[in-house]
């Protein structure tokens, strides 16, 4: 099995376009560095482009998409893989289960949910897995103050912080991958 990346981001554009380009370069750079790219199953926003990107640039794509929102985020069903699961909680586990690392672009709460759960669970000791912020134009600036403020006022060890990589780009994310894709 390759390398699969588990992709958390936004079902809208947003209103930079450089959400959109970095999505389609993060796409087009992991099917060329031969990575399965592990996403939502959407078709809509950044998930759609993110996935249109792999699958022009020749990639392997795993989408995970509960029932209630087949209509909604616009279920690709042209994926290598397509997984529809009852529940949120358990299109989140298959995603996390089903890849080696996790990259949070730019999104809203259902993002912030994702990057929650699996920073908890790796706090927790449930994986081991890289996380990666994609700081898009500084989108996760105040994400990442937060995160700071949380340990600075004594309600998480700073071993959080080193949980999550940050990486200003596409091209930036992809290097961190290439570089520990050799520890699966």
């Amino acid at each position: 099995m390759s390398y699969s990346v588990c992709v958390y981001c936004g079902s809208r554009f947003g209103n930079n376009p450089a959400y959109e380009r970095e999505a389609r370069a993060l796409g087009t750079g992991l099917a060329e560095a031969g990575m399965r790219l592990v996403y939502g199953a959407g078709d809509v926003g950044l998930m759609g482009a993110v996935a249109s990107a792999a699958q022009s640039a020749g990639g392997t794509t795993f989408g995970v998409i509960p029932k209630h929102l087949l209509d909604r985020e616009v279920g690709k069903t042209d994926l290598d893989t397509f997984i529809v699961t009852e529940t949120m909680h358990e299109r989140k586990k298959v995603m996390v289960m089903n890849a080696d690392a996790i990259v949070v672009m730019p999104g809203g709460a259902g993002s912030l949910d994702e990057f929650f759960e699996v920073l908890t669970w790796r706090q927790l000791g449930l994986h081991e897995k890289p996380i990666i912020l994609m700081n898009t134009d500084d989108y996760w600036d105040k994400l990442i103050a937060l995160s700071d403020h949380v340990v600075d006022q004594g309600f998480a060890d700073s071993s959080l912080l080193d949980f999550v990589a940050i990486c200003p780009d596409a091209a930036s994310v992809l290097a961190k991958l290439n570089a520990g894709t050799h520890k699966t």
